[in-house]
């Protein structure tokens, strides 16, 4: 099959062949690659956005904590540990752990 491609690329006409492959590449580029990541990044602005005080959230770094209050200038208090509080960005937050790490504590409470 892979022959059939490259004889009818070398034949005068091919020309359309190749943009029609062209197509199909940029296509499947996009199926796999661009939208899996727009999609990812949109679910993780809808949970920052929806995140509140007393969620256990992860940040990227690997910080475990208890919110504490959701600032308006885009940050969060987080509770590291009782009475010790730490402020940094909403971005900051790992979608990803903080699921895993909610996930595990509910299985535990089972």
């Amino acid at each position: 099959m892979i022959k059939a491609f490259v004889i009818l690329a070398g034949q005068p006409g091919g020309e359309g062949f190749q943009f029609v492959l062209i197509g199909m590449m940029i296509l499947v580029f996009w199926l796999f690659m661009i939208r899996p990541q727009a999609k990812k990044a949109k679910e993780q602005k809808k949970f920052v956005d929806n995140m509140q005080k007393g969620d256990k959230i992860v940040t990227i770094a690997g910080i475990h904590g208890v919110v504490n209050r959701v600032n308006e200038d885009g940050t969060i208090q987080l509770e590291t540990s009782p009475g010790s509080y730490i402020k940094i960005e909403k971005s900051a937050v790992s979608m990803e752990w903080t699921a895993n790490i909610n996930k595990a504590a509910a299985a535990e409470k089972k």
